[in-house]
């Protein structure tokens, strides 16, 4: 058994990959703006997904957000490209991870105290209970651990950091 350790980063880069990089990706498409240029200009939904609570205050016109609510919009949208590709890529994947990590926390606060998940059961789940498929606490749980494996032990073989004899 001891033998298949060094597989393991592998393997959980291998399971980001086929249950979380489309997740990402395609939540990252509906946050970009219009044309060949909508990378630099996210759509109005970006900043009612990332930042609910403050674009209903100002009747969800972005433009009444102050540089740095565009700034934070703009870096979370580029994230959901960015990191995602890193790790998988196995490219500064102890950096990426650890940014996607914080990136789930963030993306899992909102969802519970922007959008009001946390009044809701079934959204918030329960730990320790009969149900597997509470979105926040069992679901981003297994998110995190995987990320946690990378963190720790690094892109593994076969990636990047590997070739590129990244620590």
């Amino acid at each position: 058994m001891e033998a298949l350790l060094p597989l393991l980063p592998l393997l959980a880069r291998g399971v980001f990959a086929t249950s979380l990089l489309i997740y990402f990706w395609t939540a990252g498409v509906t946050k970009l703006g219009p044309g060949v240029f909508g990378f630099l200009s996210p759509a109005p939904g970006a900043y009612i997904q990332i930042l609910p609570r403050a674009m209903e205050l100002i009747n969800y016109d972005p433009d009444q957000l102050n540089t740095w609510h565009h700034i934070l919009v703009l870096f979370g949208t580029w994230a959901e490209f960015v990191l995602p590709a890193l790790i998988v890529l196995g490219l500064a994947t102890r950096v990426a991870a650890l940014g996607m990590i914080g990136f789930i926390t963030i993306q899992s606060l909102t969802d519970l105290y922007g959008h009001g998940g946390i009044t809701q059961p079934a959204t918030l789940g329960a730990w320790f209970d009969k149900l597997p498929d509470g979105l926040i606490l069992d679901q981003r749980a297994f998110w995190i651990f995987t990320l946690l494996v990378l963190v720790l032990k690094g892109g593994g073989i076969l990636s990047l950091d590997r070739i590129f004899e990244f620590k």
